[in-house]
């Protein structure tokens, strides 16, 4: 089955505000802003680091992470410079690490405090989305059972004030790793207002890629069978997800290291794909490697045409960082919008 090109042309775009310039030293956010809107983007991702960077500067001095009555005066500044761009703040991101401690925990008492903070953030920002990762808390400290009805709770709490949950595989996620893991879980909370951000890297990044390998991909299958197996994968994505439990499909490749990463976690019990995700995610088409057209292909066979949104970490092939023209790099992401959904759809418009 083949997707209708025209089909493609009225699908909105955004870009992750943290996510332009070199990932350990970005420019200021009133500049990324100005180069995301005259590239023709619509949306931002905005993302909590970014509110915490630029609060700083607005405010003249650090602010604490929990103070939610400043956070509150910062996005609503940041609101009214994207208003002066045109560009809508599509989602609030990334909040993480919230689902499944064990009742009575400090973690658990921290994850729905921070919870509260943000929808105040989302409120004054004018964002009607939370994305949520899949945690990545090692397993041992977390209680399976409470996963889902922590997402429940969440969601009723968002739905008070109209807003969504936008749940999201990481694909170092230590208990939902992939689509159909986070699809699962959505199923199972079966709340409105909760449904799936997917995300071309996370996806190919976790079940076809492997950055602990010589080769790049994952070896603990045959080369042949890892490819079907991911084909496989790709059409039930297709096929089972009903379109409006979408809400934005994120898009960005991976390089593939120069060495391979240590399979253990680090000082601070970051996994391997997490490290990889950190520094080592271009735009695609320009020296990835992942499937990135099929992966996007089987999001956009179920039906979905909402937000596609560039969420990139271009560190360089060697994941130390490089000089970016944030302007010039922008516009390549919008032209490169343009040639992946022709791809998607079987046309080459040689972009």
């Amino acid at each position: 089955m083949s997707l209708d090109y025209s089909s493609l042309l009225s699908i909105p775009i955004s870009y992750a505000s943290c996510s332009l310039g070199n990932p350990s030293d970005p420019p200021p956010l009133l500049d990324r802003l100005h180069a995301i809107s005259l590239a023709g983007f619509t949306g931002i991702e905005l993302s909590f680091p970014d509110i915490l960077s630029f609060g700083s500067q607005h405010l003249g001095h650090d602010i604490d992470p929990k103070n939610y009555s400043e956070l509150c005066t910062v996005a609503a500044e940041i609101k009214k410079q994207c208003q002066n761009k045109k560009l809508s703040i599509m989602m609030l991101q990334p909040f993480s690490n919230f689902e499944g401690w064990p009742e009575g925990s400090a973690g658990r008492t921290d994850a729905f405090e921070r919870a509260h903070g943000w929808m105040a953030i989302m409120q004054a920002c004018g964002a009607d989305m939370l994305q949520v990762g899949s945690s990545d808390t090692p397993l041992e400290k977390l209680d399976r059972k409470k996963i889902v009805p922590d997402l429940r709770e969440l969601a009723d709490m968002l739905n008070e004030h109209g807003f969504r949950l936008a749940y999201e595989n990481w694909c170092w996620s230590t208990h939902a790793p992939d689509w159909l893991d986070v699809w699962n879980i959505v199923k199972e909370v079966d709340k409105p207002n909760v449904g799936l951000c997917l995300d071309t890297f996370q996806t190919a990044g976790g079940e076809w890629a492997d950055p602990t390998t010589e080769s790049g991909l994952r070896e603990d299958v045959g080369s042949d069978e890892l490819e079907k197996r991911f084909k496989k994968s790709l059409e039930d994505l297709g096929n089972t997800i009903p379109k409006d439990k979408i809400y934005l499909l994120q898009i960005s490749d991976a390089y593939k290291v120069p060495e391979p990463l240590n399979t253990q976690a680090d000082e601070s019990e970051l996994l391997p794909r997490g490290r990889w995700s950190h520094d080592f995610r271009p735009l695609p088409y320009n020296g990835g490697y992942l499937p990135i057209v099929d992966v996007t292909k089987a999001v956009l066979m179920t039906g979905f045409r909402g937000w596609f949104s560039y969420e990139v970490f271009d560190g360089g092939p060697n994941g130390k960082g490089k000089d970016t023209d944030i302007i010039a790099y922008a516009q390549t992401a919008r032209n490169i919008q343009e040639r992946l959904l022709a791809e998607s759809a079987g046309k080459n418009l040689n972009v």
